[in-house]
């Protein structure tokens, strides 16, 4: 792994523990996640492979990512607080989280050390046609936790929100 892959790896991973401190929901909580996800999406996904059983290596792992990201996002507790949302990432979410992000990096690491030929076997055996679905695939599966777990705290917080109308006054969330 790169140094650049180190960084955005702990960068992504480091995201959630910033949220165990209770602070202000805002717009960073929605875009620092999304942004450091995005940037990786830039750099490491040029292709969607769709021979074989890529898209179904890809869509497997999209669907792991939707659901990490989507229990993650409701083990955040976002609670309302003089006209604030407050959001506090739980251990559960923030287990889900790293076990999310830090699979990935483990899968990385392991190829790069000894899991290469597995990796090749497997590929053949379940009709995989390149190196770079599996690069797609979990490329995608972050963007997808990232993605949901965000998008289902947006969504918690506007019902919070309709609930507690003297918050909708404050525009910085």
């Amino acid at each position: 792994m790169t140094a650049t892959e180190w960084i955005t790896d702990a960068a992504l991973i480091l995201v959630v523990f910033r949220q165990l401190r209770e602070g202000r929901l805002d717009r960073k909580t929605f875009l620092l996640p999304l942004g450091i996800v995005a940037f990786v999406a830039y750099s490491y996904l040029d292709t969607i492979p769709t021979g074989g059983n890529d898209l179904v290596l890809i869509a497997a792992l999209m669907a792991v990512g939707a659901a990490l990201g989507i229990a993650g996002g409701i083990y955040t507790r976002i609670r309302a607080l003089d006209g604030n949302l407050l959001i506090k990432a739980g251990a559960v979410s923030a287990i889900l989280w790293v076990v999310g992000m830090g699979a990935r990096m483990g899968f990385q690491v392991w190829v790069e050390h000894g899991g290469a030929d597995d990796v090749a076997r497997f590929s053949l055996t379940h009709h995989i046609t390149d190196q770079q679905a599996w690069v797609a695939a979990f490329v995608l599966m972050a963007l997808t936790e990232v993605v949901t777990r965000v998008a289902t705290i947006y969504v918690r917080s506007r019902t919070l929100k309709a609930q507690h109308p003297v918050a909708v006054l404050d525009r910085t969330a």
